[in-house]
């Protein structure tokens, strides 16, 4: 028999109802004599709603202390859960992040998985126990509590899958698996069958809510069989795995991300090592850029332009305005009111022409685009927010995307 990891998110265990729902799921796979470790989420807003009591109390609290609270919500749902389970008569147990043997740095709010130490998970399995871990949780080298970021319990369930040697990795969703585009905006947006670690990646990080980028980057790593599904039907779901018969499709899927604001840094010095002096000061403050541009120097002076993400924005500004001597620019500018829009797909390198059909289908669509990044297997595009939407449809009709999957709405 397999040993299979589940991972049910937020809106998997958000009441009752749907908790006694995975309570099924899981039993199904126990029944069939699998043995099973469950990864949950914190139910429904729940995480929101803690970080709003925080603030009622502190507006800035330690990040420690966050940690602490906000690893209660991920507690609620494994102990509702593992209720749930024994009610039906079977062998059942919780784990906190420190129980399961998780191991991270000390980055609290977003720290990283060092190491997991397997042995009381393969205990309590050796027991016949299903055993259920609080996701996005762990603890650093002095014994206090850590999360993982948003999305880290599809970390932490990617991991334990990874660490025990797990037959299969279940991540269960509000959607049936991974789609060609958002079903939300665009109507014929097509369920694929399969997905390339590489693509998924990139779609992740490109605004794909499915899948937490860390998440998809460790099972690649570790070549976790890892299956996208819904915990709301019986779809199979979608599978993601190495690249096969995928590199021969040109374009996998379109993704939108409106968390973006973009800088320009106006009047630099156009010469050497002023890149290196303003980039090396965002990276010290771990603030993460993407889509540069530096225009052709006039006079001796260039601007520089790139984008960040929203939730940085305030901490880039106060960054670059205490530092524009050092950096020598005349201005800061900055707007919040754009979107990246990104195609993805493993064959596109080798396709010539993929470039210059997308931006025929923004053309035709009336879409004005800001600024350029291409790599192997992506090309994306910044747009006024504004028309962030038609240009997903358009690109996603033009290159025919509703032809590739299996449906599954």
């Amino acid at each position: 028999m397999a040993l299979i990891v589940k991972k049910f998110g937020g809106s998997s265990v958000a009441n009752s109802e749907r908790i006694l729902n995975v309570a099924r799921i899981v039993l199904e796979s126990y029944k069939e004599g699998h043995s099973v470790v469950v990864v949950v989420s914190a139910q429904g807003d729940t995480t929101d709603e803690l970080i709003e009591k925080a603030r009622e109390i502190n507006t800035k609290p330690s990040k420690r202390e966050m940690d602490v609270l906000l690893s209660a919500g991920e507690q609620i749902s494994m102990a509702l859960l593992a209720m749930a389970i024994e009610k039906e008569g079977y062998p059942v147990i919780s784990l906190t992040g420190y129980q399961a043997g998780i191991m991270t740095d000390s980055n609290y709010g977003s720290a990283r998985i060092k190491s997991i130490d397997t042995e009381r998970i393969f205990r309590e399995l050796d027991k016949k126990n299903i055993v259920i871990v609080a996701g996005f949780q762990g603890w650093n080298r002095y014994e206090d509590i850590t999360t993982l970021g948003r999305g880290g319990s599809d970390t932490t369930a990617v991991a334990l899958a990874a660490a025990l040697k797990a037959d299969l990795c279940e991540i269960y969703t509000d959607v049936d698996g991974i789609y060609t585009a958002d079903p939300k905006i665009v109507p014929d947006a097509a369920k694929l069958d399969d997905i390339s670690y590489d693509e998924m990646l990139e779609l992740a990080s490109l605004g794909a809510n499915v899948l937490h980028t860390r998440s998809v980057e460790i099972a690649k790593k570790y070549n976790v069989n890892l299956v996208v599904r819904s915990s709301f039907n019986n779809s199979p779901g979608t599978i993601i795995k190495e690249v096969g018969k995928v590199e021969k499709m040109l374009v996998r899927g379109v993704a939108k991300d409106d968390n973006v604001a973009r800088i320009a840094v106006i009047g630099v010095e156009d010469k050497p090592g002023v890149a290196f002096k303003l980039f090396s000061l965002l990276a010290k403050e771990n603030i993460s850029v993407d889509l540069i541009i530096q225009s052709i120097g006039r006079n001796g002076k260039t601007d520089i332009s790139f984008i960040i993400s929203k939730e940085n924005l305030d901490k880039t500004l106060e960054v670059l305005n205490s530092n524009i001597d050092v950096i020598g620019a005349e201005e800061i500018r900055h707007s919040d009111k754009y979107s990246k829009v990104s195609i993805v797909g493993a064959g596109m390198v080798n396709n010539p022409g993929v470039a210059a059909t997308m931006f025929e289908a923004l053309f035709d669509a009336d879409v004005n685009i800001h600024m350029i990044t291409t790599s192997e297997i992506k090309i994306s595009v910044l747009v006024d927010v504004k028309d962030s939407v038609r240009a997903v449809n358009a690109i996603h009709e033009k290159f025919r995307l509703a032809e590739l999957g299996s449906g599954g709405k």
